[in-house]
């Protein structure tokens, strides 16, 4: 009996197989027709079948990297196929589950065509594997891939449980259509070609800007600025510290003195700001206040303006004149912060004569809006303080009686001192150098005010200085014979030589060794022991040249030495500017035998110009020249410690003997010193650094 069933029930699967195959056979037929008449008709409504596909479907099987997932068959998701010139020819290639009920059309994401899918099955149902058409006109997904659904039907309820254990069979079609013939082949999509899209989208991505860091608004305040008006070092340091700052997002302001020693040309271009009266002497004294204004390179310059006390010629007379002018200025300055408004985070303010400033702060300004700012007092050559009648410092002050003692302002009982009193109401106190920093906490160094820094040491802060090097840069110095570059100095620095021997009255001879001298002619530059040293050097090989004035003692002696070496010895009892830089790029070595040194521009200007520098290791000399190493080549200057003059000449006799016996090893030494970095870059950082951290914010 259970094989006449089992027979029964094979003659009717066989039949629904057959009757399956008519209808798929009819189907083929009628669309190979409906392709012939039009490429862009559509297929008959597959609706129905979706019904059934979703009643019939229990488990799907996935393929590999595919999200399992079941798709609804859309009445549209019959292939459109249209004839293209030019595409190339591809077979579509159908899988076939022998037992599937009924074709199922699959449409994967919006980026792919419709798709047409045939197999011999005596079902209505089938598992499909298909490669979309990708429009050029979408944007396709480059992770799109079509899923393979394995459906179990049974054949009373129109359902059949359907196993693929055979091999896949592969099916090639191929629909005819006006004009061209289409093979495809129906595989599972490569993720290599459906990741390729045929559109580029182009866009404009944002450049990303740098990180400055945190801002803060600070205020110098000095009496002397380059290129308005300078004296020494304290002009150039006030000039680029500030533009080196600009460019670290700070907001810098310059407060200066409007002497009528600044040239014309900026005079004309001032904008005058406001002005007002402010009570200065201790009786309660008003004097005008004027400001004017003027804008260069990121930083804001404010020129207090009052005849009476800037209309001299020299920022500097003598300590009668300077004590009431400097204590006129220091509180003006904060007056005209107040004045405009404008309340910084930091007021940093340069030497004795702005050293006031934080005695001000802290008591006539506490009130105020300025008066929140944390002070800053950098000493730039702790030599000059400020040192006067402490009744006269008072009465021009008007500051109150409780900082006239001898832990602030008073010094040797009866004098004031300015710089002291700055000290010790200042929240930071900066020197030029860190060998500077701890020289002046010595006896030696210290001036009288060793004690009193040792008692500050905790806030005493040593940052070297640099140069501005768009203004010292020898690859653009209009100034000089011939422009040249680390690459190109070894050859041109002769030119250079030849010039400022013809322009100085020098023998014109590139085979003698020049060395340089550009300093204030005082006891402090070393001068006594430049005097002993140069009839030893006088050599006939050697020649010297010395720019600046000072005292009478060395110009006449300087003098007397032109004299006697004519041809090998220059004395140019001035200062020119033009002449500088010519010295500069023309000598071969530059002397900076210091006595002391808060910190040296000279020694970075020479290194940025290829002159080897000869200095004394103090202060900011020892911090930025390396001696010369024989043995290892390297280093980029020569250096003696102790002061005495038999040092100093045999450093000169160091560099004479490797300058002409071994000009190799010599012409190295300037190229590392044209490479070594003498600009303002990481002194700024660290000044920004000290900044930020005397005003957090939270």
């Amino acid at each position: 009996m259970t094989v006449v069933v089992l027979f029964v029930k094979i003659i009717i699967y066989n039949t629904i197989l057959w009757i399956g195959e008519r209808e798929m056979a009819k189907k083929i037929s009628t669309r190979k027709t409906t392709a012939k008449s039009s490429s862009t008709a559509k297929k008959t409504s597959v609706k129905n079948a979706e019904a059934e596909v979703k009643a019939s479907v229990k488990e799907a099987t996935v393929e590999p990297k595919t999200v399992a997932k079941k798709e609804a068959v859309k009445p549209k998701a019959a292939v459109k196929k249209t004839a293209k010139a030019k595409t190339p020819e591809k077979k579509e290639t159908v899988e076939a589950k022998p037992e599937a009920k009924k074709e199922e059309a699959v449409k994967p994401k919006p980026a792919a065509k419709k798709k047409t899918v045939k197999a011999k099955t005596s079902e209505k149902k089938a598992a499909v594997k298909a490669k979309p058409v990708v429009k050029k006109e979408e944007a396709a997904e480059p992770k799109t891939e079509v899923k393979e659904k394995t459906v179990k039907a049974k054949p009373a309820a129109k359902k059949a449980e359907v196993e693929v254990k055979e091999p896949v069979k592969k099916v090639e079609i191929e629909t005819k259509v006006p004009a061209k013939k289409v093979a495809v082949k129906a595989e599972a999509p490569s993720k290599k070609e459906v990741a390729e899209p045929q559109t580029t989208v182009k866009q404009d991505i944002p450049m990303e800007q740098p990180d400055l860091g945190p801002r803060r608004s600070v205020a110098f305040i000095g009496s002397e600025c380059y290129p308005f008006v300078k004296t020494g070092g304290l002009g150039d340091v006030m000039s680029a510290l500030p533009k080196a700052l600009a460019k670290l997002n700070l907001d810098v302001k310059v407060i200066l003195p409007r002497y009528k020693c600044i040239p014309q040309k900026y005079q004309e271009k001032m904008e005058y700001r406001g002005s007002f009266y402010m009570d200065l002497c201790a009786d309660g004294k008003q004097y005008y206040v004027g400001i004017m204004e003027y804008q260069e390179d990121g930083v804001v310059y404010d020129f207090i303006d009052n005849d009476e006390f800037f209309s001299w010629g020299d920022p500097y007379t003598n300590l009668i004149d300077d004590i009431p002018k400097f204590c006129y200025f220091g509180k003006a300055a904060l007056a005209a912060l107040n004045y405009l408004d404008w309340t910084p985070d930091v007021v940093h303010c340069h030497d004795w004569q702005a050293a006031l400033v934080p005695l001000y702060l802290r008591t006539c300004f506490s009130d105020t809006n300025v008066g929140r700012a944390i002070a800053v007092l950098t000493i730039h050559n702790l030599r000059f303080q400020g040192v006067y009648d402490r009744k006269t410092i008072q009465y021009w002050s008007g500051l109150p009686d409780y900082v006239f003692n001898k832990d602030c302002m008073i010094q040797n009982w009866l004098d004031a001192n300015m710089l002291k009193g700055g000290i010790t109401y200042s929240n930071k106190v900066t020197t030029v150098s860190n060998t500077y920093a701890w020289e002046i906490q010595t006896e030696e160094y210290g001036e009288g005010l060793e004690e009193h820094l040792r008692y500050h040491n905790n806030k005493v802060l040593g940052i070297v200085n640099g140069i501005d090097t768009d203004i010292w840069n020898p690859a653009t110095d209009k100034l000089l014979a011939s422009k040249y570059d680390a690459e190109s100095a070894i050859k041109n620095k002769k030119a250079n030589k030849k010039a400022l021997q013809e322009s100085l009255g020098l023998d014109v001879d590139d085979n003698k060794m020049v060395i340089g001298l550009i300093s204030r002619l005082t006891n402090q530059k070393g001068l006594d022991l430049v005097n002993d040293v140069i009839p030893g050097i006088m050599d006939g090989n050697t020649q010297v040249v010395v720019l600046g004035t000072g005292d009478a003692q060395y110009e006449d002696t300087f003098r007397y030495y032109e004299d006697k070496y004519k041809g090998s010895f220059c004395a140019y009892i001035a200062y020119n500017e033009n002449v500088a830089h010519n010295i500069y790029a023309g000598c071969d070595a530059l002397l900076v035998p210091s006595r002391f040194e808060p910190c040296g521009l000279t020694q970075l200007i020479s290194m940025r110009y290829g002159a080897v520098p000869i200095v004394r290791e103090t202060g900011g000399l020892k911090d930025t020249v390396q001696p010369y190493n024989a043995f290892e080549n390297t280093g980029n200057g020569f250096t003696f410690d102790r002061y005495e003059s038999g040092l100093l000449y045999d450093a000169i006799n160091r560099a004479k003997t490797l300058y002409f016996e071994n000009r190799v090893y010599w012409d190295d030494m300037v190229v590392r010193d044209m490479n070594k970095d003498v600009s303002w870059e990481q002194s700024a950082k660290q000044y920004k650094d000290m900044y930020v951290e005397l005003t957090p914010r939270y």
